[in-house]
């Protein structure tokens, strides 16, 4: 299959299982006084986007990622939170040693209880899903694949003073999600898939705190393109049902329904699979998928720059997630 997908497979009995799905004539009222009064900001978090972009493409032991990731600490650390850096060599598919860096912003850092956020800052390599075969090796900007999850977790951590959750929250950004093997790696790489998710695999493996868990997680994945659903992953549903509908009906309250139909995307391979299975922390991933033709058209393309993001999809993702916190109690 293609590369970042395990497998997409459209699976009603999956979404007819969700406790809280509900057909339109059955959905309750929306409750005035429990929506969100933080407004996300879609002009700020696609500011974001284009600083990261600026940089150049963040793909492994580059430049740019090093002066991204020396970007990202930053503002997390201008806005009070508190910063953990964990630094390791991986191997990639291909043999090639990998300077991973996740990085790990912190609010009250003190709290047990806590939620994790998370995406991925760093870009593939390769164009591969490129429609012209001869762009295939050069780097994916990934303004969308990349760049939106962690913008919208800067504009999310610039509110989360003024949201005062009771609980902890830590923004984890991930490094080396997409060197998975390309179609011309040896079959054996290809069909292995975790050549993906490199930095999710060392923190899940190895938190940055010892003993370090969170109640759940909400992983954004390529949340800012033009034109993006965000259906039920298949893995989110399995491991953390309860907290996918949650964040569904949180959709409803941001103004946002549109943009996440109650309806099954498929299976995804991605960060909050070792988030998961090895973190054991119940983790949904917010991914766009259409069911009838995939992932965006910039997926893993040259054309994966700003000019294809939208801040319209930027707000619909970053509301959605102010009002699951603005929900969650202790």
């Amino acid at each position: 299959m293609n590369t970042k997908l395990l497998f997409f497979l459209c699976l009603a009995p999956l979404l007819m299982a969700c406790k809280g799905s509900k057909s339109s004539g059955d959905t309750p009222a929306i409750d005035s006084a429990l929506v969100c009064k933080v407004q996300f900001d879609a002009d700020s978090a696609f500011h974001f986007v284009k600083e990261q972009c600026d940089f150049g493409a963040r793909t492994p032991n580059s430049t740019a990622i090093q002066r991204c990731g020396d970007y990202i600490v930053a503002k997390f650390r201008s806005y009070g939170l508190d910063i953990t850096e964990q630094k390791t060599t991986l191997k990639g598919w291909d043999g090639t040693s990998l300077r991973c860096r996740n990085i790990i912003a912190a609010y009250k850092p003190e709290a047990k209880d806590r939620i994790v956020i998370a995406a991925h800052y760093d870009s593939r390599p390769w164009s591969d899903q490129d429609p012209d075969s001869t762009k295939h090796r050069l780097p994916v900007m990934a303004a969308d694949d990349g760049a939106s999850g962690v913008a919208v977790m800067l504009e999310l951590a610039r509110h989360i003073h003024r949201l005062n959750p009771a609980f902890g929250v830590d923004f984890v950004c991930f490094d080396a999600e997409d060197y998975g093997a390309p179609y011309w790696a040896p079959e054996s790489a290809r069909n292995d898939e975790n050549t993906w998710c490199l930095g999710s695999q060392y923190w899940s493996k190895n938190p940055h705190r010892p003993g370090y868990t969170a109640r759940l997680g909400i992983l954004l994945d390529m949340v800012g393109g033009r034109g993006s659903k965000f259906h039920y992953e298949g893995f989110s549903l399995q491991n953390a049902q309860d907290v996918a509908v949650r964040v569904w009906d949180a959709a409803r309250y941001a103004g946002a329904a549109d943009f996440f139909p109650q309806a099954n995307g498929g299976y995804v391979t991605d960060d909050h699979i070792p988030m998961n299975t090895i973190a054991l922390i119940p983790t949904i991933d917010i991914i766009p998928f259409n069911p009838n033709g995939g992932f965006t058209p910039h997926w893993h393309t040259t054309t994966d720059t700003p000019d294809n993001i939208d801040p319209a999809t930027l707000r619909a993702v970053g509301q959605t997630v102010l009002q699951f916190l603005s929900q969650e109690k202790l």
